[in-house]
C-alpha cells in the first residue's frame, strides 16, 4: 500500500482536478433543462407531465445504474467508467441537441443519466485512494462545491445562449466539451499512485450479491441512504426543473429574476459544502441532527411561501433558496455516513445505495409535481395558475415526513451498531466512554 506521506501532492491534485472537472460537465449537463425547461415544452410541444418525464427518466436512470457502476468501478476502475461516462454524455447531448421529436429527446436525457451516473462515485474513489483519509470529508465537500459551478454555468449563460443562439447550436457546443474533457482523463487519470496495488476487484456474482446484501442490511448504509433521499430532493425539484417554471409563472419573477434564483442556489451548493464538511469531521456524532435541522428549516420556510398572499417578496424567494439549497451540499453527509459504518470491500456498494435515496425522491418529486399540476388544470390547459403551483410543490411534504421519520429510526440503529461493531470509533464520534444507549439518540454533552 502506499505510504501516507506519498499521498496527497501535486499529481493526486492533478488526478483529482481532472476528475472533477467530468463531474463539473455532468452537473451541467443534469442541469441543463432547469432554464431550458419552457424552450424544451415549446420545442417539443408538451405539458408539463410531459416535461417532469425528462428529468424523472434521467433521475430514473442515475438512480438505477448506481448499484451496477459500484460493481463496475470495483472491477474496471474509475479512470474507465469516468472515460465511458464523458462518451455517453457527449453522445447524448449531441443526440438532444439536433432531435426535433420528443422521443428522440428522451432517449438522449437516458443516456445523460447512465454517463452522469458513472462520474461522481468514480471521483469519490479516486479521493479514496490518492489523498489520507482525514482529507476524504473535506475533499469530497469540495467536489460537490466545484462539480456544482456546472449547474451556475447552466443558469444564466445556458439560458443567455438559448435566447441568442437557439436550442441546436447551444446544446450542440455544449456537446463539444466533452471532448476535451475525455481526452484529459485519458492522459492525466490513473486509478491509484505509483506503486500502490491495483484498486480492481474481480469478483463472482455469488460474492457480489452476498456483498450487496450485507451493505444493505448495514444500518449505517441506510442511515446515509435517508439522510441522502431527504435533504437532496427540494434542491433538485428547483434546480432540475421547476424552479424557473415556480418563479416565474406563480411568483411572477422576471426571467432575469428567476435565472438570479437559480444562481444564488448554486452559490449555496458552493459555499454551504465545505461549511458542512468542515463541521461534520469535526462533530461527527452530530451528522444525523444536522440531517433533520436541514429537513425541518426547508420545510419551514416553504410553508410560509406556500401560505404566503399573493407573490412572495423577492427577498422571502432568496430566503427559500438558501435554506433549499443547503440540502444539496447537505446531503453528502449520507455519503460520511457511508464511510464511516462500511467496511472498505463494501464501500462501493455503500455509496451505491446511498446515492439512489436522494435521486429516487427527486425523480418521484418531479414526476408528481407535473402531475399535480395537470390534474388540478381544467382540460388540456397547459396554462397553470399560481395556486396549482401551490398544491403541486406542496407534494414535498411527503418525502420531508417519511425521510425524516427514517433518519430519526436509522440513526439509533446506527449508534447501537457502531457502538457493537466499531467500539472503538464509537468512543472517539461520541465522547462517551461506556455503551449508553440511552445517549444514542442524541449528540453527548460537553465534558
Amino acid at each position: 500500500m502506499t505510504p501516507p506521506s506519498r499521498l496527497g501532492g501535486r499529481r493526486a491534485l492533478l488526478v483529482w482536478g481532472s476528475s472533477v472537472a467530468v463531474y463539473f460537465l455532468a452537473i451541467f449537463h443534469r442541469s441543463s433543462l432547469g432554464v431550458a425547461g419552457l424552450a424544451a415544452a415549446d420545442r417539443f410541444d408538451i405539458t408539463a407531465a410531459q416535461l417532469s418525464t425528462f428529468t424523472v427518466l434521467q433521475l430514473g436512470v442515475y438512480a438505477a445504474m448506481q448499484i451496477p457502476v459500484g460493481v463496475l468501478l470495483d472491477r474496471f476502475g474509475p479512470q474507465r467508467l469516468l472515460i465511458a461516462g464523458t462518451v455517453f454524455m457527449t453522445a447524448a447531448q449531441l443526440g438532444f441537441a439536433v432531435t426535433g421529436t420528443y422521443a428522440g429527446a428522451l432517449a438522449a436525457r437516458v443516456f445523460v443519466g447512465i454517463g452522469d451516473a458513472m462520474v461522481f462515485i468514480s471521483v469519490l474513489r479516486l479521493i479514496a485512494s490518492w489523498f489520507p483519509p482525514m482529507r476524504s470529508p473535506l475533499l469530497t465537500a469540495f467536489t460537490a462545491m466545484l462539480g456544482q459551478c456546472g449547474a451556475l454555468v447552466a443558469a444564466i449563460p445556458l439560458s443567455h445562449a438559448l435566447s441568442t443562439y437557439g436550442w441546436t447550436a447551444t446544446f450542440a457546443v455544449s456537446a463539444s466539451s466533452g471532448v476535451v474533457l475525455g481526452l484529459l482523463v485519458v492522459l492525466l487519470v490513473r486509478d491509484v499512485p505509483p506503486g500502490a496495488p491495483p484498486s480492481r476487484v474481480r469478483k463472482d456474482v455469488r460474492t457480489v450479491g452476498r456483498d450487496l446484501r450485507l451493505a444493505w442490511l448495514d444500518p449505517g448504509t441506510r442511515l446515509g441512504l435517508w439522510s441522502h433521499f431527504t435533504t437532496q430532493f427540494a434542491a433538485n425539484v428547483l434546480g432540475l426543473l421547476w424552479g424557473y417554471p415556480f418563479f416565474v409563472n406563480a411568483e411572477h419573477c422576471a426571467a432575469g429574476e428567476a435565472a438570479a434564483l437559480l444562481s444564488l442556489l448554486v452559490g449555496v451548493f458552493i459555499v454551504g459544502g465545505p461549511l458542512i464538511g468542515g463541521y461534520i469531521t469535526r462533530h461527527p456524532w452530530r451528522r444525523s441532527t444536522i440531517v433533520l435541522g436541514i429537513v425541518g428549516t426547508m420545510a419551514t420556510v416553504w410553508t410560509v411561501v406556500l401560505l404566503y398572499p399573493g407573490d412572495a417578496p423577492l427577498w422571502l424567494l432568496a430566503v427559500l433558496v438558501v435554506v433549499t439549497g443547503i440540502g444539496g451540499p447537505g446531503s453528502m453527509i449520507g455519503f460520511d455516513l457511508a464511510r464511516t459504518f462500511a467496511p472498505a470491500s463494501r464501500l462501493g456498494q455503500a455509496s451505491g445505495i446511498v446515492n439512489v435515496g436522494g435521486f429516487t425522491a427527486s425523480l418521484l418529486a418531479v414526476l408528481a409535481i407535473g402531475l399535480v399540476l395537470d390534474a388540478v388544470t381544467p382540460g388540456s390547459s397547459t396554462d397553470y395558475s399560481p395556486a396549482a403551483y401551490r398544491i403541486a410543490m406542496s407534494v414535498q411534504y411527503v418525502g420531508w415526513v417519511a425521510g425524516g421519520f427514517m433518519v430519526w429510526r436509522y440513526r439509533y440503529r446506527a449508534r447501537v451498531h457502531l457502538a457493537d461493531t466499531q467500539p472503538d470509533t464509537f468512543r472517539a464520534m461520541s465522547g462517551l466512554d461506556s455503551y449508553d444507549v440511552r445517549a444514542l439518540g442524541r449528540a453527548p454533552r460537553r465534558r
